[in-house]
């Protein structure tokens, strides 16, 4: 259903601008009607395609953060995904020099303002959540002497969201999510979001005591184990391989990794 047809001009044509009348989207979406076509699912996009923060979570599973050599944080290490670096739940994704490794995880999307929410709270400000994958190239995520994160996880391509955004209320445990990945049909991680070391309203509380989030924007919310560098040997993703990322009760995006173009 186009949003802004259906409600005769009043909800925004741009799916980004949705998030800021999130209210009257559910509203509508309780009450309203339109005309409903139906779209092959190769058709959809990323459902939060320009969001203005993009927050991501490392080390939020303790398996995890064994496999990489680190401690069990006390607090949410938190790095960003430039926004270029964000694409739709199918296609091609080009594949750079380098180490490029699998990361699959629940992202949250904010549908209201949340700033020093308490976790008790914290779901009320959600819009919804999708599947999401931080793709990272190793070498230079850990090239020094400090860490770059953000630049070794936001080649284009490497932040798939959707294929849908799914609201709270729909999940039937939204805190306990099977979340997984398949590189070529071998499963490669599989996990549970009720093992995240700081679950969904304690990381909505622990970013917005800090600073404001806002409608539309995205958190990745941290992988589970079984990503390409905790293995022996260790394992990348190379040209021509087929990742598969999937969360029950969401839906499954698939992406073919191809050269660069000459």
């Amino acid at each position: 259903m186009d949003l802004n047809a259906a409600s005769g001009g009043r909800l925004p044509a741009d799916l980004q601008e949705a998030y800021e009348h999130w209210d009257s989207v559910l509203e509508f979406a309780a009450t309203g009607s339109g005309d409903v076509r139906e779209v092959a699912e190769e058709e959809f996009g990323n459902p939060v395609p320009t969001p203005r923060q993009v927050f991501a979570i490392g080390l939020n599973y303790a398996e995890h953060a064994a496999e990489s050599d680190f401690a069990v944080p006390d607090h949410p290490p938190v790095f960003t995904k430039f926004v270029s670096s964000l694409t739709g739940p199918f296609g091609e994704i080009t594949r750079p020099p380098g180490n490029v490794d699998w990361e699959v995880e629940l992202v949250v999307v904010i549908g209201r303002p949340a700033h020093r929410v308490a976790a008790a709270d914290a779901w009320s400000h959600i819009a919804g959540v999708t599947v999401g994958q931080d793709i990272s190239e190793r070498i230079l995520q850990a090239s020094g002497p400090a860490p770059q994160f953000s630049m070794g996880k936001s080649h284009p391509g490497f932040g798939p969201i959707g294929p849908v955004l799914v609201t709270p209320d729909e999940l039937p445990d939204r805190d306990d999510l099977e979340l997984g990945c398949l590189v070529n049909g071998e499963q490669m991680q599989k996990g549970r979001t009720r093992d995240m070391v700081f679950p969904v309203p304690e990381l909505i509380a622990r970013l917005s005591a800090v600073t404001p989030l806002l409608p539309g924007d995205v958190i990745f919310t941290g992988t589970p184990s079984g990503v390409g560098l905790g293995r022996t040997p260790q394992r990348w993703l190379e040209i021509g391989d087929e990742l598969v990322t999937y969360i029950r009760g969401i839906g499954e995006m698939r992406h073919r990794l191809v050269a660069p173009a000459a």
